[in-house]
């Protein structure tokens, strides 16, 4: 019975030892667990700061790649609406120069035949200027024919 009551003995401070060994054993795991934890919350923490990063590169280079297409459609628009208006602008002045062109034509034609005109040819020789003249005055017309002989001095 001794034995037993040794046996019993030992029983009751080997639970309390346990029981102690238990919470260290407890303890430790719980660090490995916290530390794993930490590690793992770190690493997600990494990887969701890079995501962020990236997805805000994407959207922006994607921002800019929509700036600059509608900055050269706007381009294309100023450069298409310049080019219809120097094109408006030219067909005016054309239209404008052919009547100038005509309104000149009749102006000439008039002022050729109200004012008249002087047209004729000459020859000279050593002894005489030989005239032939067109003078048109209007509707008239007058022709002269003339040769004029030089004084020869001796």
């Amino acid at each position: 019975m001794e034995d037993e009551s040794y046996l019993q003995g030992v029983k009751k401070k080997r639970p309390d030892q346990e029981q102690k060994a238990i919470q260290i054993q407890a303890w430790w795991r719980g660090t490995l667990v916290r530390r794993t934890l930490l590690h793992a919350a770190l690493r997600a923490c990494v990887i969701q700061h890079w995501w962020k990063v990236t997805m805000t590169k994407l959207l922006e280079d994607k921002r800019r790649a929509a700036l600059e297409f509608y900055a050269q459609q706007e381009r294309a628009v100023v450069k298409l609406q310049s080019l219809v208006r120097m094109w408006r602008i030219r067909l005016r002045y054309c239209h404008l120069l052919h009547a100038v062109r005509i309104i000149q034509v009749y102006w000439r034609w008039h002022n050729s035949h109200s004012r008249g005109f002087f047209q004729g040819t000459y020859d000279l020789t050593a002894t005489h200027l030989g005239l032939e003249l067109d003078i048109s005055l209007g509707s008239q017309m007058c022709r002269i024919a003339d040769c004029i002989p030089f004084p020869i001095k001796n």
